[in-house]
């Protein structure tokens, strides 16, 4: 079991690893222009564009959720190997990673509409930044006010308590396993897809925002007092919001 659990660890690893060297690299999303990488100009969208920006952002949530998933991800490794229930395989472990992905994989794709609408919209920038006041006013505010919500502490304490969520949620087989993965998973998306949606504030091509994103996902469900930083979070994020709504609204006053 501590052989495979040491699989298991490793293969995460590599995935995040490969998954963040993939961002770095721009991987098609970027071109090079006078010795710096620019982000390339795609609009009108085309269907190669549009697959292009799915894989960016499936790739993105899995830098991003994996680490903070290790620990749900192993322990199940070893109680499934332990205790061989129902048809039970190796690859159970493997399954319950593709559930987990899965659902980050739908929330892509609802990314991917929500920044062909922005675009659309001339609300986003190259850099797929918002470049309206209102849109980032509203979308913190929104990240904020969530953060403060029954739903997001139900999700994040089963996101912090990996043995709590395998005992409540169990499934015996193969099949269970990646059904085990994909409630994972939404547990997770219920987590933080409010945080997500911040990307757009802070430029989804803007790695060190979405490094800081990570890390604080990261805190939040598996440091001690994680939670409480979680709420401690959404004051700030709404008054900032609510400055941001406000400036346009002062300046044509003259205040």
């Amino acid at each position: 079991m501590r052989h495979e659990r040491l699989i298991m660890a490793f293969g995460l690893l590599t995935v995040v690893l490969l998954s963040w060297a993939y961002l770095f690299s721009g991987a098609g999303t970027m071109r090079e222009m006078g010795g710096m990488l620019m982000p390339m100009s795609a609009w009108p969208w085309s269907a190669e564009h549009a697959i292009l920006m799915f894989v960016m952002w499936l790739v993105m949530m899995a830098a991003m959720m994996l680490p903070s998933a290790a620990p749900v991800i192993l322990l199940y490794t070893t109680i499934a190997r332990r205790g061989k229930t129902g048809n039970t395989t190796p690859s159970a472990p493997v399954l319950f990673v593709l559930g987990y992905l899965v659902i980050w994989g739908m929330f892509s794709l609802a990314a991917v509409l929500m920044q062909f609408f922005l675009e659309w919209t001339a609300l986003l920038s190259p850099m797929m930044e918002s470049t309206s006041v209102m849109l980032s006013g509203m979308l913190l505010i929104g990240a904020g006010i969530y953060q403060l919500t029954p739903l997001k502490r139900s999700c994040l304490r089963l996101c912090r308590s990996p043995l709590d969520f395998l005992t409540e949620h169990w499934r015996s087989g193969n099949r269970g396993a990646f059904a085990l993965g994909v409630r994972h998973g939404i547990y997770c998306l219920g987590c933080c897809w409010g945080l997500m949606l911040l990307l757009f504030v802070g430029g989804v091509m803007n790695l060190v925002w979405v490094a800081v994103l990570a890390v604080f996902i990261l805190i939040e469900k598996l440091a001690p007092g994680g939670e409480w930083l979680g709420r401690a979070v959404g004051v700030p994020l709404i008054g900032f919001g609510m400055v941001l709504l406000l400036t346009p609204f002062a300046s044509s006053l003259k205040i």
